[in-house]
């Protein structure tokens, strides 16, 4: 119906036009309203408060210590792990248990990481196979793994061998799922364009799928180097010679605090070194997936 129609006054109708327009003034300048940005502080601002943060723990530490008010045989002191470290660096055997344990992290996240892609994309070649298989991998991602290791130990033995299958124990089971994830995220179309033009079921898999499942592995690297540390780290408190993981088990039964926390700073630090290294490897591979 009209305004005559409706017998308004044109003037009223007119002063209604302007306060829908007015209201919609105002609801555009609320949806226009810019989302607050936040100042990103510079690298040398961010890494000196870092430093400070450090800093003041450790004096904070060093002062608590000293003045009783934390129990320093239970906790130890900064003045006192710094002298552990230097005897431990100088006379111990640190650079023999930071290889063996470098070793056996690096082996077990290789070969976890690479059996369970393969295994996982292998699912695609078979419904039947990977409807099969599944639940295995599922039962074994339920089982604590950690509770294997003695069992490890005792079928490889002491030396480097059974800290690598503890360690690819941990990661081949999310390496296996996660490439699982991606084949079944595979798009059903172009397979069905591949083969329409032609391609036989291996030139699918090598073109498509290997190339769609990449992604997906790239992205558990950095989960899979933190499992592969603490499966060798488990390894080496069950039965080993050598390690870093011998030394922490070794300084607390015998409660030396300062050693406990020289070798897990030394871990800490062989963490982030293989974190960070992880983190490039996956930037490039990343980069050649793109590209």
């Amino acid at each position: 119906m009209n305004a005559k129609a409706l017998g308004l006054p044109g003037r009223i109708l007119g002063v209604a036009r302007l306060s829908d327009g007015a209201k919609g003034a105002t609801t555009q300048r609320k949806i226009a309203r810019k989302l607050p940005v936040q100042k990103i502080w510079s690298t040398t601002a961010l890494v000196a408060l870092q430093l400070a943060v450090l800093v003041g723990f450790v004096v904070l530490w060093e002062v608590a210590a000293e003045f009783k008010i934390i129990d320093p045989f239970f906790w130890s002191q900064p003045s006192s792990i710094w002298s552990t470290l230097v005897i431990f660096l100088t006379q111990g055997d640190a650079f023999t248990d930071i290889a063996f344990t470098f070793r056996s992290t690096i082996f077990g996240f290789i070969i976890g990481t690479t059996g369970g892609a393969v295994l996982g994309m292998s699912f695609w070649w078979s419904r039947n196979y990977a409807q099969i298989v599944q639940p295995y991998i599922i039962c074994l991602e339920s089982i604590p793994k950690l509770a294997l290791a003695p069992l490890i130990v005792l079928v490889f033995g002491m030396g480097l061998s059974s800290k690598v299958a503890t360690a690819t124990a941990l990661t081949v089971v999310v390496s296996t799922l996660t490439a699982y994830a991606g084949v079944q995220a595979v798009d059903r179309d172009q397979e069905r364009l591949f083969y329409s033009l032609g391609a036989s079921r291996w030139q699918v898999f090598k073109k498509l799928v290997v190339p769609s499942c990449i992604p997906w592995i790239v992205s558990i690297l950095r989960v899979n180097i933190g499992l592969a540390l603490t499966g060798s780290i488990v390894g080496e408190f069950v039965s080993s010679q050598h390690g870093l993981g011998r030394t922490i088990l070794y300084a607390g039964s015998t409660y030396e605090i300062s050693l406990v926390w020289v070798a897990v700073l030394i871990l800490s630090a062989l963490s982030m070194v293989m974190y960070v290294t992880v983190a490039w490897l996956e930037k490039v591979l990343r980069k050649g997936v793109v590209h």
